[in-house]
């Protein structure tokens, strides 16, 4: 079906149930940033591909909120759909709520898939739209009789992380949260959130492309755990490990009944964040609710000596891989070369690494125009030949057992212009501001986004993403709490955090710059005031020097840029083919 077709049949199931508006949101059942095919939903009726939109349809208008990472993408793909795009963030377009508030007729209802929907998006909406009576009805799901192809939920089996991967059993996770839930007095504490269940349980799948998370939900109580999942991918092994643990097993179909069943008026701890509606207002309405972060939230965050000394291990092989492949690039770029061929090619130089799993997320090859769209995804329309002219950006990840990679590097594949130089130059600027700061233990990551954004601020340049996220370990290649970019974030940076480091410039229709790595917060120093941080930079892969106006740089930028390039070519150069080697050498040399 095209998408204006299914508008009409979901308009016609409107009428039918008497609501004005239905909203499709980019979420599932557990808050994930990476959905399963199977919650995809806004993507298959709207045809736009991008990680972050919400769609609202009512009888006569259909619109679409998405960031300004999308605002290109989402003009090109929403062509033709009856779908406007309405830019999220910018002044002269309502939010979500205030769009539903402008145009539903006062006692109207609108309609919304509750388990998608997280109760601080519920509570932000229905303090809009109640002011003028309109309701929200939060068990509609419209599609699934609909999207009558729809993808099976569960794909793979479960497996456990073994613990020279985790460096920390799943006993000692459990025990660790349970001693929390004392301390607050909580008898349970549900799980939602698919990155943090694996991390607590140590255990993975490929349910979800990119992220080796497992759907599932846990509860866990002061002396028993129990794991809702698919319990036709847990082996006899797995489900004998799990029990030993004191892990009971129930099938993922069961979490809503068996929460139904608990003793009325016990107390629970859970994070209305990561918590849908429907598991929210189930349990709120015969329990005590205590709304906190989940503590695994921030005990994953702090990597252990395992996790760091994996990630290390990880980024050195990470490093031979692409050093490889640009080696290789260099040698085939008069093949008339795409990025989708890009795209396969550092697939099959990552995969040849030990332990090498899969990408960690949907790999962005992006040639000349192209790169001007951040979250640029090739596809066989868009498909740009790489010439031996201008930049080239290409942001990739591996999830590998021990650790995942998150690294982006923009590259000349031939003659830059005099503005090309300028801004890539500012980019690299930006980087090495941020990578050499010294900063106080627990300072928000909003408070240190300007050194990587003032070199660029100064020449009148901007990028609109986050300049830094965490890294999982062997897990989502985005997490949390911590952060750093411009929005307010009342999570501190502590030692031991893994994080990106990613300043970019985008000029549309020309080209596009990003430099990332990623970054390991490391003690500097502890004096009266206090303990301070700095970072140490993990990723191995050279930053390439012939776009640079060195004029632009400061003594200290450029001895950072040395050291970097020349640590790149003593970490790699012996286990690299001599000729690759030999090209190192010469791709890392001082300037």
């Amino acid at each position: 079906m095209e998408t204006q077709e299914k508008l009409k049949i979901i308009r016609d199931k409107m009428r039918e149930l008497n609501i004005s508006a239905y909203i499709v949101l980019s979420s599932d059942p557990h808050k994930s940033e990476y959905l399963p095919e199977y919650w995809q939903v806004r993507k298959w009726i709207s045809g736009f591909t991008g990680s972050c939109g919400d769609l609202v349809i009512s009888e006569d208008d259909a619109c679409l909120w998405t960031d300004s990472r999308y605002f290109i993408q989402a003009e090109d793909q929403l062509k033709g759909t009856g779908i406007r795009l309405q830019k999220m963030r910018e002044p002269s377009y309502p939010t979500l709520s205030e769009w539903l508030y402008e145009n539903m007729p006062k006692g109207s209802s609108i309609g919304v898939n509750g388990s998608t929907l997280s109760v601080e998006y519920y509570n932000t909406i229905n303090n809009i739209i109640s002011k003028k009576d309109i309701s929200i009805k939060t068990n509609i799901d419209l599609i699934d009789n609909i999207w009558t192809d729809r993808p099976s939920l569960f794909k793979s089996e479960i497996f456990s992380l073994d613990l020279k991967y985790s460096g920390v059993s799943r006993k000692d996770k459990i025990k660790t949260i349970q001693n929390l839930m004392e301390k607050k007095n909580a008898s349970y504490h549900f799980l939602s959130a698919l990155d943090e269940i694996s991390w607590t349980l140590n255990i993975r799948s490929n349910d979800v492309d990119y992220t080796p998370v497992v759907i599932s939900y846990l509860l866990i109580t002061s002396n028993s755990t129990i794991l809702f999942a698919n319990e036709s991918n847990i082996s006899s092994e797995l489900r004998k490990e799990l029990n030993s643990d004191n892990v009971e097993i129930l099938d993922y179909s069961q979490a809503d009944k068996y929460l139904e069943r608990i003793e009325k008026d016990s107390t629970f701890l859970l994070d209305p964040k990561n918590t849908s509606y429907y598991y929210y207002n189930l349990i709120n309405t015969n329990h005590t609710i205590i709304e906190e972060d989940n503590p695994s939230l921030c005990l994953k965050s702090i990597k252990n000596k395992t996790e760091i000394s994996g990630s290390k291990k990880t980024h050195f092989k990470d490093g031979i891989a692409l050093s490889k492949f640009w080696y290789w690039l260099e040698q085939n770029i008069d093949k008339s070369l795409t990025e989708l061929d890009l795209e396969d090619k550092l697939l099959e130089f990552r995969s040849k690494e030990d332990l090498f799993v899969t990408n960690s997320f949907g790999t962005i090859v992006a040639y000349g125009p192209n790169a001007a769209l951040p979250h640029y995804s090739a596809s066989k329309e868009s498909n740009r030949t790489i010439e031996n002219k201008g930049l080239l950006l290409i942001d990739s990840g591996g999830q590998y057992l021990d650790g995942t990679t998150d690294i982006t590097r923009t590259m000349s594949v031939g003659e830059t212009t005099y503005e090309e130089k300028f801004d890539y130059t500012h980019v690299l600027k930006g980087m090495i501001n941020l990578s050499t700061l010294i900063f106080p233990e627990g300072t928000r990551g909003c408070n240190i986004d300007l050194a990587a954004r003032q070199a660029l601020w100064r020449v009148g340049r901007n990028y609109g993403h986050g300049t830094g996220h965490g890294v999982g370990s062997f897990l989502n290649v985005h997490e949390g709490p911590q952060s750093v970019r411009q929005e307010i974030n009342n999570y501190g940076i502590y030692s031991n955090m893994v994080m990106s480091n990613e300043p970019g410039c985008y000029i549309q229709d020309k080209y596009g710059i990003r430099h990332e790595n990623l970054i390991l917060t490391v003690p500097h120093q502890t004096t009266d005031f206090g303990t301070f941080l700095k970072f140490e930079t993990l990723s191995l892969c050279y930053i390439d020097t012939k776009p640079i106006l060195k004029e632009f740089l400061t003594e200290e930028e450029i001895e950072w840029l040395n050291s970097y390039n020349e640590n790149v070519y003593e970490s790699l150069n012996k286990h690299l083919e001599p000729e690759i080697a030999s090209w190192l050498r010469e791709k890392t040399l001082a300037i």
